[in-house]
């Protein structure tokens, strides 16, 4: 989520987003998500109509046995249940980004999960916190790592964060976020490597990730993105190394 801009949270490039990024601006199926949201449609209800949408017995049948398709987890209202801030990551610490910067989902029930994406904030650890609270700067990342390596939850992998600046991946990965600049080599600190790897691990156990370059992406690798990070500084050998190993 790298910003040109300084540590100047009010700063931080709106960048990390575009016209295909934030469904609660322009995506069709994200709008009506926030609206049933509000209005309160009834499990029952949503139950009720998808077992019409189903339509012949055998079709629910089939449905029973197999596990709904992933339209069903798209539906409005069909949510997994969830406890209030549970983690993904042991040892994580639960900051909740602000709703506006990230789209209730089901995943990997109604979006598979084959990526990892990992950022440079260009800033600090506090400033990355500070802007992901905050609704008008439309993007987040699920985690934020500090030098010391101290993590710090604040999406549900289950969720889409605002992260990638592409709403396809947005919706198939995960988003890592680091404390540091990505013209200053000192900010990847050997305890920020470890603890980012571990975490990268067990996002790729979790949902049989490969462990390659092809699967977790530097920001500046997603398609149609203007960002750099995590920049020329990340060594990509040693971070690919730790996570093989962990």
């Amino acid at each position: 989520m790298e910003q040109r801009t300084g540590e100047d949270a009010r700063k931080v490039s709106r960048e990390s987003y575009d016209s295909d990024d934030n469904p609660e601006r322009h995506d069709s199926r994200g709008n009506r998500d926030r609206r049933d949201r509000r209005t309160g449609i009834g499990r029952r209800g949503l139950l009720i109509g998808g077992a019409a949408l189903l339509g012949t017995a055998g079709s629910a049948g089939y449905v029973a046995a197999e596990g709904p398709p992933r339209w069903w987890w798209r539906l409005p209202g069909v949510d997994k249940p969830r406890k209030e801030g549970e983690l993904d990551h042991r040892g994580a610490e639960w900051i909740p980004a602000s709703t506006a910067n990230w789209r209730r989902a089901d995943r990997p029930a109604d979006y598979v999960i084959d990526r990892v994406v990992i950022h440079v904030v260009q800033g600090s650890y506090a400033v990355a916190l500070k802007v992901f609270q905050d609704p008008e700067h439309g993007a987040a990342s699920h985690y934020v790592v500090r030098k010391d390596g101290h993590v710090a939850q604040m999406i549900r992998e289950l969720d889409v964060a605002y992260h990638a600046g592409n709403l396809g991946y947005n919706e198939r990965s995960v988003g890592i976020e680091h404390e540091g600049f990505v013209d200053r080599p000192g900010s990847f600190t050997d305890a920020m490597y470890r603890s980012s790897a571990r975490l990268a691990a067990g996002i790729c156990a979790r949902y049989g990730i490969t462990r390659d370059r092809e699967h977790i992406v530097g920001h500046v690798e997603v398609p149609g993105t203007d960002h750099t990070d995590p920049g020329p500084h990340w060594d990509w050998d040693r971070y690919m190394k730790l996570i093989r190993e962990a």
